[in-house]
């Protein structure tokens, strides 16, 4: 046991090698470690981190949320330097956890789009990058779901699966005609099928990218406040309490549905800054999500 265990240990072998080294089986070779660790042989020892406060609040948040992971970035006053900072840690995230084979949706806004400029360059032609919502707002705006659908895509070296048809059709009847569209039907449909998804935790408000670029109105804003609306995923808005809000605008989008949203085994949520607080904690409350990418305050409000 010893002789494995240092093998294991300190001379960095896997367990296979292990096995060829001194003629056992990988199982074999692996309940003697176990052994060995029951008869303290080996005894493994935890370092706390400086860090080990944040870590354990989002242990916290993890068991209250019943979410599989919470990763905390530090706070700032400047909103710009908290989406970065979220950028880089989804980022990490993804590096850590991605195999190279996945289905991976992207929403839109500017959470996410700080992710995609954080994106390592990678090489993993069997992946693909589908874009969950159409278009919004100009074609040349990096924020909206074509431009970062595109460019993961070639950070990861994927082929991108786009949507072509706007976000938001002006009739409910135009939007189920184009619904039917080959191409549209075909991608929403591996979008909903996807592994991992990123989605972009909104706010609608008068300041918010939805209103200044005209893809909502201030009369369809008014409405959405005036109905309980905390924010959206996709474009699809939810109250706090995490339930639908039932709007026309809903029957006029081009996306998946929140219970499409809920089927996806890994769904990212990112968002940060004050004014988030509500719609992470409703995504939340909905089971929407189950990885939780945010700043350290949130992280604080969400255990009161």
């Amino acid at each position: 046991m010893y002789k494995i265990a240092h093998a294991y240990y300190e001379d960095d072998l896997t367990q296979q090698d292990i096995g060829k080294r001194f003629g056992l089986s990988r199982i074999k070779v692996g309940r003697l470690l176990k052994q060995a660790q029951h008869e303290k042989i080996v005894r493994i020892i935890l370092r706390e981190p400086k860090n080990s406060d944040e870590i354990e609040l989002e242990h916290r948040i993890e068991d209250k949320y019943k979410v599989d992971e919470v990763i905390l970035v530090s706070a700032s006053d400047d909103n710009q330097i908290v989406l970065q900072k979220i950028g880089i840690a989804t980022a990490i995230y993804l590096n850590r956890t991605l195999h190279g084979n996945e289905v991976i949706g992207l929403t839109w806004g500017g959470s996410v789009l700080a992710v995609v400029n954080a994106l390592p360059d990678k090489n993993w032609p069997d992946m693909k990058v589908v874009q969950l919502l159409g278009g919004l707002g100009s074609p040349e705006a990096d924020m909206y779901g074509t431009q970062l659908t595109v460019r993961a895509a070639q950070s990861f070296g994927a082929k991108p699966r786009l949507i072509s048809s706007p976000g938001i059709l002006p009739t409910e009847e135009l939007c189920k005609a184009l619904s039917k569209d080959h191409q549209v039907a075909d991608t929403l449909k591996l979008g909903s099928k996807a592994d991992v998804a990123i989605a972009g935790l909104g706010r609608p408000t008068q300041t918010s990218p939805i209103i200044r670029a005209g893809i909502l109105t201030t009369d369809e804003l008014d409405d959405l406040n005036r109905l309980g609306a905390v924010g959206d995923i996709g474009l699809r808005f939810i109250n706090a309490e995490g339930q639908p809000i039932n709007h026309e605008l809903d029957r006029r989008i081009i996306g998946l549905t929140l219970e499409q949203y809920q089927t996806i085994p890994r769904l990212i949520g990112v968002a940060g800054g004050p004014d988030k607080f509500e719609v992470v904690r409703a995504a939340l409350l909905g089971n929407y999500i189950n990885v939780l990418i945010t700043d350290l305050e949130i992280g604080k409000r969400l255990l009161v």
